[in-house]
């Protein structure tokens, strides 16, 4: 389509005129009335299947938002769980609509893949676990260790490439389920483990005694984890990203689900009217909703509060906010101007 977009540009026809309308996932989702969402098999504080089937968490809140923004209910999403091993073929064979499930954006995944991926919603690095009695605190300290870490992941790519520079020789204890891994961790059949550190943070809740254990200081990685659709639908992967983007425009601007309706009848503030009361068409030239950011925020929270609700101080995770603050606190976290 790509191709054939920029041919017909080169030679001076639009598509009116060869009669060709583009169609977007968007457009069925809309009809369909429910998003399909492709989440974890379980992660804490990211995907969490609740004792009466319901699902909560980071990813699973920021598949409420994008239900709510463009179909008017953040209920309105059917989960589906998803292996590492099973995430992108289901975004290439259209059984998710999109992929919220703690995956790094990297350039094949961006490429040879096939995802088109959304604005970066947290920002981790790869970090090893070991037991506090190991005598592990270095990556030096590794030399000669069993490490425990999950097939088809960037995970294991990084331990080969970064120990292998380091020369430390270690043997890896490669497994493809994440609850098989911390398993054969917690009852010593590796002497360290390595993941994402937000997800060393929370599998370590969950070992036998999570204060035995320690994640060290080291960082070997950037691993951006971002949502992503099916390459070639910029309609979409547009929406998606907007509603990313508008969530932490409502932290940046202190607009919560709780001041929201007030915040909407009485701003004067130009970027908040465009943003909740849609002035000037522009949110429903994303594709949403004409109220779709104001759903978002209304039913599910600003970013901040989709952060702390699931990862915050008052979990069992209290994960510092780090390069996951605004830009404006000393993170990274920036949108682009609604307007």
């Amino acid at each position: 389509m790509k191709k054939l977009i920029t041919l017909l540009a080169i030679l001076g026809i639009t598509f009116a005129t060869v009669g060709v309308a583009q169609t977007s996932l968007l457009d069925e989702i809309k009809v369909r009335g429910t998003l399909v969402c492709g989440v974890s098999t379980g992660l804490a504080g990211f995907t969490d299947v609740n004792s009466d089937g319901s699902f909560s968490g980071f990813d699973v809140d920021f598949c409420r938002a994008i239900a709510a923004a463009v179909l008017g209910d953040a209920k309105a999403v059917e989960f589906r769980q998803l292996s590492s091993q099973e995430r992108f073929v289901a975004v290439q064979t259209g059984e998710v609509d999109v992929l919220v499930r703690n995956t790094t954006w990297t350039s094949s995944r961006d490429t040879d893949v096939g995802l088109n991926f959304s604005p970066t919603t947290f920002y981790d690095g790869q970090g090893f676990m070991a037991r506090n009695d190991s005598g592990i605190e270095t990556l030096a300290d590794l030399e000669g260790r069993r490490i425990c870490v999950q097939s088809g992941t960037t995970t294991e790519l990084n331990l080969a490439d970064v120990l292998g520079a380091l020369n430390i020789g270690f043997t890896p204890v490669v497994f493809e389920d994440s609850d098989v891994i911390y398993n054969t961790y917690d009852e010593g059949g590796c002497d360290a483990v390595t993941t994402d550190k937000s997800g060393l943070v929370s599998r370590r809740t969950s070992l036998n005694d999570p204060s035995a254990h320690s994640i060290l200081a080291a960082t070997i990685s950037k691993e951006p984890l971002a949502p992503s659709v099916l390459d070639g639908d910029d309609v979409w992967s547009d929406a998606v990203s907007w509603v990313v983007y508008g969530l932490i425009t409502a932290e940046e601007f202190g607009v919560t689900s709780a001041n929201v309706e007030s915040v909407a009848m009485e701003t004067i503030n130009p970027s908040l009217k465009k943003m909740l009361n849609d002035e000037g068409g522009i949110v429903s030239q994303i594709g949403l909703r004409s109220d779709g950011l104001f759903q978002a925020i209304k039913q599910v929270g600003n970013y901040a509060e989709i952060y702390n609700r699931n990862l915050g101080p008052d979990t069992p995770f209290n994960v510092p906010r780090g390069l996951n603050s605004l830009y404006t606190n000393g993170g990274i976290l920036y949108a682009p101007p609604l307007r």
